[in-house]
């Protein structure tokens, strides 16, 4: 992974959805061909690149016309087959690493790797079998009980407040390996989006100040707003151990809860870029998908400047369906009049509630500014206040 892949040579991406789509658009814009591995023949990275392998991830003949086709090969999600990366890895540059990405991938291995590098991260207990249920400390209830894999967005959770409901939610979602984590009393959410390449060079985004609801993210702001400088250091700190721990090569996202103590913890990671760096394109004269372009294919990492303060807004398909639940268009027109808008959709043709449809960053000189246009876009697409 140490020798520079030139522009004009091809980078490949296992996963075909928004995030592909945005990595494939930043290689490009560098001189990049690009090749992307997706089973959906519609998919949002598929319709841009230069090559779309419409197959399975762990299919065999897909994956050696990737290969084929590609100089270095990285992914946009990290429920890809960890099997499949190492079967690519053993022919070609691959970033991040089946292994970073199996740790990414598995909630008990992910809280271990915090625990290991001396990050703080929520008490908790994993759960195999029935004994572990019965036997889980007191002290985690009230608790969330969490799938060990294949979790993200609020799925394969549970709120759970006593030793019943534990019982009830393993048994619910399948009696699957889990991790139960004790509740705390959270202030705010805040992002971290480091890039690392072979060499042990990182550079990181600003650190993120986030809203959820119902487990999607729904606003990020940059700068943080509500965060103080010694906190934003601890969650960068944090961020570069875990990084220089896993010896990984790529974009990381990690994001931490800042309790109503005032103690920073680590959530959870992701092995890619994050729906929290999404402003970067239009707010950073590196975005995070030129930073997982360069780490890939080993060209200079530069530390990114926030030329802008920005607002990003999450745009989920509920946009596209009236209160009737008759399906119609949002009215862009109105939100595209506002001063410093940047509307990006992901090309999906066909809107579901709660589906990741595009986001629209709000840029503006200062964060005040900022934050007053994205309030008011939010009203003309008939989002929550926030």
């Amino acid at each position: 992974m140490t020798a520079t892949i030139q522009p004009g040579a091809t980078l490949g991406v296992m996963g075909g959805g928004q995030l592909g789509r945005m990595f494939v658009q930043a290689a490009q814009s560098l001189g990049y061909f690009t090749a992307v591995l997706d089973p959906d023949p519609v998919s949002p990275a598929g319709r841009v690149a230069h090559y779309h392998i419409a197959t399975e991830y762990l299919d065999e003949a897909g994956l050696a016309q990737l290969m084929q086709r590609s100089d270095a090969i990285t992914t946009e999600f990290e429920n890809v087959p960890a099997p499949a990366l190492r079967t690519l890895g053993a022919h070609r540059p691959v970033a991040p690493s089946a292994d970073a990405v199996a740790v990414c991938q598995d909630r008990a291995a992910e809280k271990a790797h915090f625990v290991r590098c001396g990050v703080p991260c929520a008490p908790h207990a994993v759960l195999v079998e029935e004994s572990d249920v019965e036997g889980a400390p007191a002290s985690l209830l009230p608790g969330i009980l969490k799938t060990a894999r294949l979790g993200y967005d609020g799925k394969g959770q549970a709120n759970v407040t006593d030793r019943a409901g534990l019982r009830a939610a393993w048994n619910a979602l399948g009696r699957v390996p889990c991790v139960l984590e004790q509740r705390l009393p959270l202030h705010r959410e805040v992002s971290v989006i480091i890039a690392r390449n072979a060499l042990g060079h990182s550079v990181s985004l600003p650190v993120q100040q986030n809203l959820h609801r119902d487990g999607i993210l729904a606003v990020t702001q940059v700068p943080a707003p509500d965060l103080d400088s010694v906190l934003a250091s601890q969650a960068l700190d944090a961020a570069r151990r875990i990084a220089d721990a896993l010896r990984y090569v790529g974009v990381l996202c990690v994001e931490f809860f800042v309790l109503a103590d005032g103690r920073l913890v680590a959530n959870e990671m992701a092995p890619r870029p994050h729906n929290s760096g999404h402003y970067s394109i239009d707010a950073c004269d590196v975005s995070q998908f030129e930073l997982q372009v360069r780490t890939l294919a080993g060209l200079p990492l530069v530390q990114p400047r926030l030329h802008s303060a920005a607002v990003m807004l999450n745009l989920l398909g509920d946009l596209w369906f009236d209160g009737t639940g008759r399906q119609r268009e949002p009215d862009w027109s109105s939100v595209l009049g506002l001063p410093g808008t940047h509307l990006h959709l992901y090309g999906k043709t066909h809107p579901r509630r709660g589906r990741k449809m595009g986001h629209l960053t709000v840029t503006a000189a200062g964060a005040a500014q900022a934050r007053a246009v994205a309030v008011e876009a939010a009203v003309a697409l008939g989002l929550p206040a926030f």
